[in-house]
């Protein structure tokens, strides 16, 4: 046995045995080299066999981190309950909770977008300054739906980047994602069809299932992957379901990302019970491993899978162009969009198409996924610090909220009722499970940078949290 293969073997042993935990630092090449003996090119070849056996991951400048380990699902969960939601009402909910973030100065740790300064890109503004002095920019001719012909092929040309047939005549660009969603939906359903959302699952899935008159089945989320295979299927069993919108990479608000044995899986059950997929991905490129996640899309055989996105996520509310993956519903979601926005603004889909064109997009992301998960990792370190001993903090590596769950006897929305007095936003269970008795949970956003204002705004949160808890004991 080679000496490197004798070091990765080492190496690969103490992971098996929890010695490091996923995404932990391992030892850099020169610290390696002291602790082993061995030479920088020896340890060097350990690392790059680790890495190629998926137990290591290389960040440029930085090292190699322990990687997730692959899991097999295990669906031995506690038997729950399916929910069955008629009649949502979360729409006045949502439109209060939007205004009170609209308030001055306030901390928006309820923000569902990222700290603006991080969305900010100088090339891109620069960019979108030049084609505001064209008149051609403007003109509404090549812009109308589906969109802009050389976006929708760059956004095409992303699918099939990552093993996904498509052409330009798939995608139909709308006003962010939420669009998207929305119009996929409505193509889809009449009032009083059945349609399965998760338990817990973005408000926006809500406000569009409460404004088309449609009937949710909900499934519970599995404690270790995220996504019930089982009860998934059970529902499917169950209810004539025709729809389902799911979001299963960086989960809103959970933020865990599903395996691609169970994406797989939801395709092959999407096509045995004639069931079709909208898929919210807004947040794929905001997952920090080497690699990024597939997407349902990718298993998609069938053509069950509409998917949707967009740049609003990682470039900012003013980018707001999405898109949706619509194949054989793309004129059917044409004729709602021209009943409805008409068009997305020709300026910004020609600055895309700019940005896109000479590979600025990718050097941003790189940029915003390592600020976001150097924020994530402060805030969860900090809280974790004053309030480990009352909740448990959900942590994932990827995008930048954070799940919290309260002490039980602390209703989320007590608790930003109470916080938005002081001008503190937070985001309460309530918006993300209406219908859910559990409701002491929180959605904290934590993409900025660790200054004494951001300390002192923590300070207050976890004070008031601490004083509920202490208050019941």
């Amino acid at each position: 046995m080679f000496k490197s293969e004798k070091l990765a073997q080492n190496i690969r042993q103490m992971i098996e045995n929890g010695a490091w935990k996923a995404h932990d630092k391992l030892p850099s090449l020169r610290e390696q080299t002291e602790l082993s003996g061995y030479s920088l090119m020896t340890v060097l070849n350990a690392y790059q066999v680790l890495e190629s056996q998926g137990l290591v991951y290389a960040k440029d400048k930085s090292g190699y981190y322990i990687a997730e380990r692959p899991q097999t699902y295990n669906s031995k969960e506690p038997a729950v309950q399916i929910g069955l939601n008629s009649k949502i009402k979360i729409n006045s909910v949502v439109f209060n909770y939007l205004k009170s973030l609209q308030t001055p100065n306030i901390a928006p740790f309820g923000s569902a977008f990222p700290n603006a300064e991080l969305l900010y890109n100088s090339r891109f503004m620069q960019i979108l300054a030049q084609h505001s002095k064209r008149k051609s920019s403007y003109s509404h001719q090549n812009h109308m739906p589906p969109g802009n012909q050389e976006l929708r092929q760059l956004i095409a040309n992303r699918y099939q980047l990552q093993g996904i047939n498509c052409t330009s005549d798939d995608i139909v660009i709308t006003s962010g994602a939420l669009e998207a969603l929305n119009l996929s939906l409505q193509a889809l359903t009449q009032p009083g069809d059945f349609i399965l959302l998760q338990q817990t699952i973005f408000y926006g899935a809500w406000q569009a299932a409460e404004r088309l008159g449609l009937q949710v089945i909900t499934i519970p989320e599995h404690s270790q992957f995220g996504f019930d295979l089982e009860s998934f299927e059970q529902a499917l069993k169950q209810y004539p379901i025709k729809v389902c919108w799911l979001m299963l990479n960086v989960h809103n608000p959970i933020g865990f990302t599903v395996n691609s044995e169970i994406k797989q899986r939801i395709a092959e059950l999407l096509n045995e019970y004639q069931v079709y997929l909208i898929e919210d991905d807004v947040y794929q490129e905001l997952n920090y491993g080497a690699h990024k996640p597939v997407s349902v899309k990718y298993f998609d055989q069938h053509q069950r899978v509409l998917h949707c996105s967009s740049f609003s996520k990682t470039l900012g509310m003013g980018a707001r162009v999405g898109w949706v993956f619509a194949g054989p519903f793309s004129d059917a979601i044409q004729h709602l969009q021209l009943m409805s926005t008409l068009t997305v603004s020709p300026l910004l889909q020609n600055a895309l198409v700019d940005f896109l064109s000479h590979h600025h997009y990718e050097k941003h992301l790189r940029h915003l996924r390592q600020q976001l998960e150097k924020y994530k990792q402060k805030f969860y370190q900090e809280l974790k610090s004053r309030l480990d001993s009352v909740c448990e903090i959900y942590y994932y590596s990827s995008g930048y909220f954070l799940w919290i769950k309260l002490p039980e006897q602390l209703d989320g929305q007590v608790l930003y009722e109470q916080l938005i007095q002081q001008n503190i936003a937070i985001a309460p269970a309530l918006l993300f499970k209406p219908e859910h008795t559990s409701q002491n949970y929180i959605r904290l956003n934590c993409s900025f940078d660790w200054t004494s204002e951001i300390e002192n705004v923590v300070d207050v949160l976890a004070k008031v949290i601490l004083n509920h808890a202490k208050s019941v004991d």
